[in-house]
């Protein structure tokens, strides 16, 4: 996902012209950006020397985004078991999440490491359409355990996969059920019991709902769930792909909602973290956090029996509450890899079961895409969002997946982040919005 922090973060997205045609402001953000990559090599791919190239080259390097501790060490197990495996040395190149999501562009323009951490459906589409990502639909021919959906998910425009699926997690309303059992709180089926709830929580001394945006992408999972519920699906896919206007009445019913939402949110959210945030439902301060399964990795082994949660409760009882989000993670090829044998080589051990089985006993807050995968040791907790992501009638892969990478980074994060700082002026705000995604989608 992409997390930027401060407003000089944001303007220095990297959407170079080569890749997506820019306004003038986005283009001067793209050559700061670049400045910056270059700068400091952050990026920097760790194949690009001499040494790993070649036929008989017995390295492959990875760039990850896994800067988390549980990630990052589910990706070394990786690498462990697929040396054992393969006798071929993995290098993993990892940078900090939010940096390698606002430096991805002009990376894999440049010398990117041969396998790439990255994300499924638009976001995978847009890099593949521009000739950013290698073609690895004969690693797909060899694998197996993945449903039509995740292979979907992998493919590009062009019909061909680029894309190989690891974990995926769905967002819902997570809480403690200990903190609830004591108050006697029950769960919300609508909205008006959702607000009910918040009421109760607040003269109880709690912060109804964590909530955190200094990185930026969190605030999208709120809009999403809202459009979700009071639009539907398709027009909230639509509405990313930039087919409707965020000046119509849908769209500011999304926001008006929202802003009646707020007080219940966790104050001063654009200075925390979402790991800031969640661990003050972990602390018992706060009482409900709409967030992704991945919520689970800030609470520590013997409190995971304690975490619940429910999807957020239905607005329009036409559209109901089965759609969400549920964003899939996983690893791509860059066009043109130093070592693409093991590239693929790695790729292949990735979507494998023993990799699934890694990654079902390293990681809580994930759930494997490969289905040959061992779940019978995941939680109860997994269980139920396995559960969840089975039972949804429509699926999204969250705002800053299913549009534009730029749209989401240089549009969206401000508008949303100015909202949640002065939610009054909502109209101003869409037709600022709507204005810069015609000069966007149209561009």
């Amino acid at each position: 996902m992409s997390r930027p922090r401060t407003e000089a973060e944001y303007l220095a997205r990297l959407v170079p012209p080569s890749v997506a045609g820019l306004n003038r402001r986005s283009l001067l953000a793209g050559a700061a950006g670049a400045g910056a990559l270059l700068g400091t090599g952050l990026l920097a791919g760790c194949g690009d020397s001499d040494s790993d190239s070649g036929a008989g080259s017995k390295t492959v390097s990875v760039g990850s985004n896994a800067s988390d501790p549980t990630p990052k060490d589910v990706l070394a197990k990786l690498a462990a078991g697929f040396q054992s495996k393969s006798g071929v040395t993995v290098n993993i190149n990892t940078v900090d999440h939010n940096t390698f999501q606002e430096n991805i562009n002009n990376y894999l323009q440049g010398k990117p490491d041969d396998v790439f951490t990255w994300f499924a459906g638009y976001r995978m589409r847009f890099f593949a359409a521009k000739g950013l990502a290698g073609d690895v639909s004969d690693v797909w021919g060899k694998l197996s355990g993945f449903s039509d959906a995740f292979k979907k998910a992998s493919t590009g425009d062009d019909g061909k996969q680029y894309f190989v699926p690891a974990s995926y997690y769905p967002w819902a309303v997570f809480y403690r059920k200990s903190v609830w059992q004591q108050r006697g709180y029950q769960v919300p089926k609508t909205l008006d019991d959702f607000n009910s709830l918040g009421a109760q929580m607040k003269k109880d001394g709690l912060n109804p709902i964590a909530f955190a945006d200094k990185d930026g992408w969190p605030a999208m999972g709120t809009f999403d769930i809202l459009n979700l519920r009071i639009n539907g699906y398709q027009f909230h896919v639509d509405l990313m792909a930039g087919k409707e206007a965020w000046t119509s009445d849908k769209v500011k019913k999304v926001f008006d909602t929202w802003a009646g939402l707020l007080p219940l949110h966790q104050p001063d959210s654009l200075g925390r973290t979402w790991q800031e945030a969640a661990q003050s439902l972990q602390q018992k301060k706060s009482g409900m956090y709409l967030l992704g399964l991945f919520v689970a990795q800030q609470f520590n082994e013997n409190e995971q029996d304690d975490i619940d949660f429910f999807t957020f409760p239905e607005i329009d009882s036409t559209i109901g509450a089965k759609a969400l989000d549920a964003p899939i993670d996983g690893y791509m090829m860059a066009r043109k890899p130093k070592s693409e044998a093991n590239a693929k080589k790695l790729l292949e051990y990735i979507g494998g079961v023993d990799a699934a089985n890694i990654m079902v006993k390293g990681d809580p807050g994930t759930l494997v895409a490969n289905t040959g995968g061992d779940t019978s040791g995941y939680t109860a907790l997994k269980k139920k969002a396995a559960e969840l992501v089975g039972s949804a009638t429509e699926i999204a892969q969250f705002l800053d997946r299913d549009t534009r990478p730029d749209f989401a980074s240089t549009v969206m994060i401000p508008a949303l982040q100015q909202f949640i700082k002065d939610p009054k002026d909502i109209s101003g705000l869409l037709t600022s919005i709507e204005n810069q995604k015609k000069s966007i989608f149209t561009s």
